[in-house]
């Protein structure tokens, strides 16, 4: 009975501890076990098949039974005590919380207690020191009030001492005291309402306007406006005066400034007035020799008397620069008819070189803004006009004596004086731009003389063409002008002076280039055949000598340099012009008339060897090529063309080595105008046999080989040809050679011959292939037929088995073509 209950006791167990699988989860980490028992899967029958795997295992049953029930007795006595255990936690923690209250409870009464006390604390000491704030108030005000009184007495004594002292003309004393009263006073600006505190503002300023006034009487005596009589030294009075004026109203400092220097060249007024011949250009040097005593004098008469800041020496000086330029102005616009360059220029270059030296004296602090026009310093190149070198002398084109004293010329942008007396040049520099054009027009002019004077260059074999001198005498000439004017004005007399350069560098290019080119006129007579047959070297001669061949090249070389330096000028003039005339600088046809220049040139050299080969390809077409039995060595005509390149090309290699460029597209023009004349000459060699046409074939590819080699021909360092070059040659040429195969192959079967023409020549001009037909000598009935079949097979070439059978009938074999290569090979070599 009682093991039944135990049953459904463990049966309801199980049925109410039914656990989720993350509680077991849980459980399992919590407290591991390794027993069966502890297991969530647990099945009893399992456990008792392992307690008892066999009949046999079951003779302990009763031993197994009683450890089980052992281990159920210690679990009931566990859970018994675990149970008991729990019965009065419920209670303690009543107990523990109603403590826990009562103690927040205590502690919330004592916090109450201490706030209370702390009000009470505050009010205690707030009334404690209540007393001490009244006295440090009254403290305060008491010491502001004392430091007040003094000042206030400090102020009056002041005002008294002041004015006792200016009366006395006491101005050392009164320096010290002025500042001290003005700083004083500042402390009582807000105290103005107070009729006694304005009383002494106002004799302030009374005192202050009586010690302008004072000192202005007192330098007008010393100094008088009228006549030029000076004391013999300063006074320590007006030392000291000086030192009032400082402090004093600045119009005060400036009145006496003003003064003094109009007083102190009231004299150079007088002595260089407009009616004296010491006033006029060619006696400028004794304007900046009389100012420069009268500095020395003043630094040993006056140069204690004003304080340094003031910068009395520089104002005498800046003062007597805008005189000297309001002077010249004028003189210049009453006697503008007198003005040469020469004087002129001797008169600008004396007036920068005084510039320099006040630039090298003075720091330039008293120019005041819009006196002068500071430059900005350009942005630096790499053109050859902006090496440092010394600026060139401006009396040099003036006078060629070069006895006169010309020190180096600052820069104009390093010198804050640059302008501040020269700027009254500028509106007469015409006559400057007026004496370069002249001066220019005698150049070219000298130019033109020597030429005819000293005859065309020389020949020059060892190094490339020379250019002509007078190219960078031109441009060195412009240098100068181009730096002279500069310094002068960057405004529109630089445009003036660029529009001249222009105008004399298309006249170099007309009369010194283009006007000294050899003229193509008609030479004294072609080469004959008989003369082509009797092939002696050297017997034949190009229409231009030698000498013209190398005129030829050097004013090439010539018209390069200036092409090149011409576009420097453009850049570096930009550079010296005003940045709002910039556009107006464009000297892009100058350099188009050198470029014609040199086109002009390569266009003679080719007309002249390609003139020179004329002959030769006259007499080709001239032979009779259907008589030509057997296929030997080149032809004459082959040995006369070579002779040409071989006496012309060297020497225009030789004198334009350092125009590389221009000598390849001599090469490539030369190229592309005897190529197709070549080429129009073979369709003039009718009729033509097989052997002839064998024969001519060789010849073109003598010729083909000459022109492949033509850049280096005739020179010890061999060096590949240009690819653009070699690539005009061998399409060229491998034309040629296309021609004379087709017109070596049979016209029959006529299909075979028509689709064997366009393979090769690609051509659909129904003329060349008329011209070939008249080479082969044909009947005008046969070429009907072989028009009209070459007109119906343009559209689409020959293909399938039939087309290339009858192709390969036509088309030599691999070793046939190899033999005949070779004996080509062999007959070019033997000739060679």
């Amino acid at each position: 009975m009682m093991e039944e209950e135990e049953l459904e006791f463990v049966e309801e167990l199980e049925a109410v501890l039914q656990l989720t699988p993350d509680v077991q989860l849980a459980i399992e980490q919590v407290f591991p076990s390794q027993d069966p028992l502890d297991r969530a899967d647990f099945n009893a029958v399992e456990y008792i098949n392992t307690l008892f795997p066999t009949e046999q295992s079951l003779a302990n049953i009763d031993e197994v039974v009683n450890k089980i029930r052992l281990k159920i007795r210690r679990l009931d006595d566990n859970i018994r005590t675990v149970v008991r255990g729990q019965t009065n936690v419920g209670q303690d923690g009543r107990q523990a919380l109603e403590e826990a209250q009562k103690a927040i409870q205590q502690l919330f009464g004592k916090i109450k207690d201490i706030k209370d006390k702390a009000e009470k604390s505050e009010q205690m000491v707030k009334e404690i020191t209540r007393d001490i704030k009244q006295l440090d108030h009254a403290k305060r005000h008491l010491t502001t009030s004392i430091t007040t009184l003094n000042h206030l007495h400090m102020l009056a004594g002041g005002v008294d001492s002041l004015e006792a002292m200016t009366r006395r003309r006491q101005y050392g004393e009164v320096a010290n005291l002025l500042q001290g009263v003005m700083n004083v006073l500042e402390h009582f600006h807000k105290y103005m309402g107070i009729p006694q505190i304005r009383q002494l503002s106002e004799r302030v300023k009374a005192a202050q306007t009586e010690l302008g006034q004072q000192i202005l009487a007192d330098f007008e005596e010393t100094f008088p406006s009228q006549g030029t009589k000076r004391p013999g030294g300063p006074s320590n009075v007006l030392r000291d005066a000086c030192l009032v004026a400082n402090i004093l109203d600045p119009r005060i400092k400036q009145e006496i400034i003003k003064k003094f220097i109009k007083q102190h060249l009231s004299e150079y007024l007088v002595l260089f007035q407009e009616n004296q011949d010491v006033a006029w250009l060619d006696k400028i040097d004794r304007r900046y020799a009389w100012i420069k005593r009268q500095l020395v004098d003043y630094e040993e008469k006056y140069g204690r008397m004003f304080p340094r800041e003031w910068y009395m020496t520089e104002r005498i000086a800046v003062e007597f620069c805008h005189v000297t330029r309001t002077e010249l102005a004028k003189i210049m616009r009453t006697r503008a008819k007198e003005i040469e360059v020469k004087l002129l220029l001797f008169a600008i270059q004396r007036t920068t070189n005084f510039e320099g030296f006040l630039a090298k004296r003075f720091s330039g602090c008293t120019l005041t803004d819009g006196t002068l026009k500071k430059l900005e310093s350009p942005p630096p190149s790499t053109n050859p006009f902006l090496e440092d070198e010394p600026a060139p002398e401006l009396e040099e084109l003036a006078t060629e004596k070069g006895d006169l004293d010309q020190p180096k010329k600052p820069k104009a942008p390093d010198n804050p004086f640059h302008g501040i007396v020269s700027k009254c040049f500028e509106p007469h520099l015409y006559v400057y731009i007026e004496s370069q054009d002249k001066n220019l027009g005698e150049l070219i002019d000298r130019f033109v003389a020597d030429f005819k004077a000293q005859g065309p260059p020389k020949p020059n074999t060892d190094e490339g063409g020379a250019v002509l001198p007078s190219c960078a005498d031109l441009f060195v000439y412009y240098k100068k002008c181009m730096v002279q004017c500069s310094q002068l004005s960057t405004g529109e007399p630089m445009i003036a002076l660029t529009t001249i350069f222009q105008k004399y560098l298309r006249e170099y290019a007309w009369k010194i280039l283009s006007g000294n080119l050899p003229k193509t006129t008609s030479s004294s007579g072609g080469l004959t055949i008989s003369s082509l047959l009797k092939e002696k070297e050297g017997s034949e001669v190009a229409k231009f000598t030698l000498e013209e061949l190398c005129l030829i090249c050097s004013i090439l070389s010539t018209a390069e340099y200036c092409l090149a330096t011409t576009q420097q000028l453009e850049e570096k003039l930009k550079e010296k012009v005003d940045v709002s005339l910039i556009e107006r600088i464009n000297l892009t046809g100058e350099m188009d008339t050198f470029s014609t220049v040199i086109s002009s040139s390569i266009q003679l050299l080719v007309q002249d060897l390609d003139a020179a080969c004329d002959p030769a390809l006259t007499a080709m077409s001239k032979m009779q090529w259907q008589n030509v039995e057997h296929v030997g060595d080149q032809s004459p005509y082959v040995t006369s063309v070579i002779l040409h390149i071989k006496q012309n090309v060297p020497i225009i290699r030789d004198n334009l080595a350092s125009t590389r460029k221009y000598f390849t597209q001599f090469c490539i023009k030369f190229a592309n105008s005897f190529i197709p004349k070549f080429i129009t000459h073979i369709f003039k060699c009718k009729p033509i046999s097989m052997v002839g046409a064998e024969q001519l074939l060789l010849d073109t590819h003598s010729l083909k080989m000459v022109l492949l080699d033509l850049p280096s021909i005739g020179s010890q360092v061999v060096r590949k040809a240009p690819a653009s070059y070699t690539k005009i040659v061998v399409k060229g040429m491998t034309r040629a050679e296309m021609i004379l195969k087709v017109v070596m192959a049979p016209h029959e079967p006529l299909v075979v011959f028509v689709d064997n023409y366009i393979k090769l020549l690609t051509d659909c001009n129904t003329e060349t292939f008329q011209k070939i037909l008249d080479m082969k000598g044909l009947k005008r009935s046969e070429q009907s037929n072989m028009l009209e079949l070459f007109r119906q097979r343009l559209p689409t070439p020959p293909s399938g088995p039939e087309g290339s059978s009858s192709l390969s009938l036509l088309a030599p074999t691999p070793e046939q073509e190899s033999s005949r290569i070779r004996k080509l090979e062999k007959l070019i070599k033997k000739r060679l």
